[in-house]
């Protein structure tokens, strides 16, 4: 069975990492993984926007290398967004809980995290469960925070580009 891509909506397609492998080897070298992309549709607060999700596929090493992918193969399906409040595994869960960005916040609904996975399908009847965060106050003040030592740092920069060799040398 090809996974190739006929036509439709934003392709998923294989991604190579800076060496333009595609096929990296787990911990146990029979196993590997292909990195998958897609661009989504995001529609927040009435704002359209496109954003690019990845997953990963698993198989044994043969078969993921008998696939004859390329970067940038444009394959069948999807790749969806799952989110829960209750750890996919155990041994997964730090890993797996949603961060707000470069924050370091993890998202939440009454104090419970939110746990985030994707996947890559051939079903085209799967759709993303996501869940609305609802730890917003806590949001505003990292990134007011973060806005502020932004300004900070960049008056500082000015500040410092205004001043001239010799003004360090005055009397």
């Amino acid at each position: 069975m090809s996974l190739k891509l006929d036509e439709g909506r934003p392709p998923v397609r294989v991604s190579a990492d800076k060496a333009g492998c595609i096929i990296k080897q787990s911990k146990n070298p029979e196993w590997g993984f292909i990195r998958v992309v897609q661009e989504k549709l995001v529609v927040r607060d009435n704002f359209y926007g496109e954003k690019e999700v990845s997953a990963l596929f698993h198989g044994p090493m043969d078969k993921l290398k008998n696939m004859g992918l390329q970067a940038g193969d444009k394959l069948i399906g999807n790749i969806v967004i799952k989110e829960q409040l209750t750890p996919f595994s155990l041994a997964t869960a730090e890993k797996d809980k949603k961060k707000a960005g470069d924050t370091g916040i993890f998202l939440t609904v009454g104090g419970c995290p939110i746990y985030r996975r994707t996947y890559y399908t051939t079903a085209s009847n799967v759709e993303d469960a996501l869940i609305q965060h609802d730890n917003i106050e806590e949001l505003r003040a990292a990134y007011e925070s973060q806005k502020n030592t932004e300004d900070v740092s960049t008056s500082t920069s000015e500040s410092l580009s205004e001043t001239s060799f010799e003004d360090d040398f005055s009397l």
